[in-house]
């Protein structure tokens, strides 16, 4: 792969409980968005690939239909899975598509809407997303409970605290009720964290992320369709990493933090030529608060077992050392999963356009980061972006 790929065109609809449409008026208001950002059309684009999991909806297979919607028919061959990193997964491939040469201008649409089942069919059907045999179907293990066995463990080695965790939402909050899009549009304090029901100590009702309906879409092209369309602000994929770990997470044999992170992180700092160090703005998978503080960690933005002090100091916030999840999150700006990562890079291609209003973090090498994870680490993703 030689070829130079940037993103040259976002979208990102409202994310919350959506039932003022169905999943393909849903995919269209980000496709749109992304299409007048780009000023490119349908007839522009070579490939088109749907990220969607479909597990809680009524369309099982959504991407013919969001293609038809969409005047796309006949540019969507293939629909991916990777769990709750589906929409990353879904942007590798796009990207990859255009590094390789097998068209000049690829788009990636992530879309779902999860609120098509009850909360219980929900937690049920994340339960199979580990393994479903030694796992949920013998101890009933949901995505909560995974996320408390990483979070007692964090706690019980580096002395981590629930109301370290409870700032990590309290942070969410503050910058969901600053994005319009975001499904989560109130603040919340660490009182309010720690009283809120518990679902699986030490994860509370309000250290968890809600059940949200979403797309997101990101158009992605050569350096040639760059220059050829004189795109003002091409945000250019320096860097990607992707990796797994055991599906049986008692197999790991360490649970502080995500291997599968760790080398995906790697392989995409090797890549872009950069350290930690040189990533200014963030979005960290953050589906639990204890997830943020082990991605700080994972992603060598602090020490390990440092990441609860380094959201206690700050360093995350605005203006902080890394400005991490400044439109919110997963945490309060809902994670729709097959849209997640994808409204990821909406996030920072925004952010490294100077483009994010009262949420831009202040940036001087403009270098962002962007991570997201499948399940409990099941797999990792991380693309590293620059202006």
């Amino acid at each position: 792969m030689t070829r130079k790929v940037a993103i040259i065109g976002v979208g990102n609809s409202k994310f919350g409980r959506r039932d003022d449409v169905s999943i393909q008026e849903l995919a269209w208001e980000s496709i749109r968005e992304a299409f007048n950002d780009s000023g490119v059309s349908q007839r522009d684009i070579g490939l088109v690939v749907v990220g969607s999991t479909a597990y809680r909806g009524v369309e099982l297979y959504p991407a013919p239909i969001v293609a038809e919607y969409s005047g796309l028919s006949g540019k969507v061959p293939l629909r991916v899975e990777a769990m709750c990193a589906t929409g990353l997964a879904a942007a590798l491939t796009a990207y990859t598509a255009v590094a390789s040469g097998l068209v000049d201008i690829a788009m990636a649409v992530g879309v779902d809407k999860m609120t098509e089942v009850d909360t219980s069919t929900s937690l049920a059907i994340g339960g199979r997303g580990g393994n479903y045999q030694w796992e949920y179907h013998f101890y009933g293990t949901t995505f909560p409970t995974y996320y408390a066995l990483y979070a007692t463990r964090h706690m019980a080695v580096y002395g981590t605290t629930e109301e370290q965790m409870a700032l990590v939402a309290v942070k969410a909050h503050k910058y969901g009720a600053m994005n319009p899009k975001a499904h989560f549009q109130k603040p919340v304090t660490v009182q309010d964290v720690l009283k809120s029901r518990v679902v699986s100590w030490p994860i509370k009702l309000l250290d968890s992320c809600p059940i949200s309906d979403g797309s997101a879409t990101a158009i992605f092209a050569s350096e040639e369709k760059v220059k050829e369309l004189k795109i003002d602000t091409p945000i250019w994929i320096s860097g990607v990493g992707y990796a797994n770990d055991y599906a049986y997470v008692a197999k790991r044999g360490e649970w502080t933090g995500f291997k599968a992170t760790q080398l995906a992180a790697r392989q995409a700092y090797e890549m872009a030529k950069v350290s930690p160090n040189d990533i200014e703005v963030a979005t960290v998978h953050d589906a639990f608060t204890i997830a943020e503080i082990m991605g700080y960690e994972d992603l060598g933005f602090t020490e390990k077992g440092k990441g609860g002090k380094f959201i206690e100091e700050g360093q995350s916030e605005k203006g902080g050392k890394v400005g991490v999840n400044l439109f919110g999150g997963l945490k309060a700006k809902g994670h729709p999963l097959g849209a997640t990562g994808l409204s990821m890079i909406y996030e920072i291609t925004k952010q490294l356009r100077d483009d994010a209003g009262n949420l831009q973090q202040p940036l001087k090498k403009y270098v962002g980061l962007v991570h997201n994870v499948g399940g409990t680490g099941h797999f990792a993703y991380v693309m590293i972006l620059r202006r």
